[in-house]
């Protein structure tokens, strides 16, 4: 009995410490997966960081910064900024994000890459920044990060997905935002489409043909059209100058749009996409916006500027055609609108051809 208690105890001891290990064995698997699923997630090619402390989301394609959607609380919306090329030269405007060397301060507005509109219920979302006089801000309109509803990275895209608000100074909520943004590196041409919806929750809106609008970028000094006009710059310390005299040296600039018209003559013409180019020391550039056959207003009239800003305007139609079109554009309360950009941007000259490519394919999907 006495041996066979002790081969019992024995038996019972084994038993248990073969449990123990299974379950340690078990407890060190899913961390050795998670580690796993950590490395693998870690080794995609394009990877969104959230830094809510500093209010934006990194876009690192290869470990290097593309851009970051952003929301400070002094532009009054949110932006990317700042866009990078593959070679990583930074192309939009410093000020007032940043400080600067030899960048006009007009337009204060003007940051990075944005979407918003002059005339939404009577309200300037175009227009606003911390500038404005504080008499003067019940006429203008703030749109407000709300949040980052989801983040999913990938080698061959990207995506982002947020939320805002377009607010009244009153508080009243003219229009939910929803945007996807997706980014991507293809043949080294990095890019970015901008999918946006815009939902009337309380109250009819009206877009009222406007010139202000609607996707903007404002570009660094650069790729700027060459000008002789006396302007306003940041002095090598930072502080706005009168400059009698522009040095133009560097400043290489040149629009194209899909029907070939170049330069200046570039504002105020429909066209399915608009193509700026310049030289930054030995790299070429390309900074195009595709418009959508699916867009309000396609093809899109051009906002495209010498002085730096480059936007795309579907809805303000009048200024533009000296009066023979115009567009109010309105939704009705629950009613929704959706607006779709593509924004490449290479390390190289693009021609017609891949960017009318590029439109007839955005346009598809």
């Amino acid at each position: 009995m006495v041996t066979n208690y002790a081969v019992l105890l024995t038996t019972k001891r084994i038993v248990t410490m073969g449990l123990i290990a299974l379950l340690f064995s078990c407890k060190g698997e899913p961390k050795k997966e998670m580690v796993d699923q950590s490395e693998t997630e870690s080794e995609k090619k394009i990877q969104l960081v959230e830094n809510e402390a500093e209010k934006k989301v990194d876009v690192m394609i290869d470990g290097k910064l593309f851009t970051s959607y952003r929301w400070p609380d002094n532009i009054k919306k949110p932006v990317l900024y700042p866009l990078v090329t593959p070679e990583g030269t930074k192309i939009t405007r410093k000020f007032p994000l940043e400080p600067s060397t030899g960048e006009r301060v007009d337009h204060p507005h003007h940051v990075g890459l944005w979407f918003n509109y002059g005339d939404v219920n009577g309200l300037d979302f175009w227009n606003n920044s911390d500038s404005i006089k504080v008499e003067d801000r019940d006429k203008y309109g703030t749109i407000v990060h709300k949040a980052v509803e989801s983040m999913e990275d990938g080698d061959d895209q990207a995506r982002l997905k947020v939320a805002m608000d377009w607010v009244a100074p009153d508080g009243t909520v003219l229009l939910n935002e929803h945007t996807t943004f997706v980014f991507r590196d293809t043949d080294d041409v990095y890019s970015i489409d901008r999918l946006t919806t815009l939902t009337a929750p309380n109250e009819d809106v009206l877009f009222k043909d406007n010139k202000e609008g609607m996707i903007g970028i404002r570009v660094t000094r650069e790729l700027e059209l060459p000008s002789d006009k006396p302007d306003i710059f940041t002095d090598a310390n930072g502080n706005p100058t009168k400059v009698a005299v522009l040095d133009n040296e560097g400043v290489n600039g040149d629009y194209i749009n899909a029907e070939g018209i170049r330069g200046l003559d570039t504002w105020g013409k429909r066209s399915n996409w608009n193509n700026l180019t310049s030289r930054i020391g030995e790299e070429d550039i390309s900074l195009a916006i595709i418009d959508n056959k699916s867009n309000v207003g396609s093809p899109t009239y051009w906002h495209s500027r010498g002085y730096g800003l480059f936007a795309a305007n579907p809805l303000g139609q009048k200024v533009f055609s000296d009066g023979e079109e115009e567009l109010n554009y309105e939704l009705k309360k629950g009613e929704s609108v959706t607006f779709k950009y593509r924004i490449l941007l290479a390390s190289k000259i693009l021609d017609a051809e891949d960017l009318n490519a590029s439109f007839l394919k955005f346009s598809q999907e």
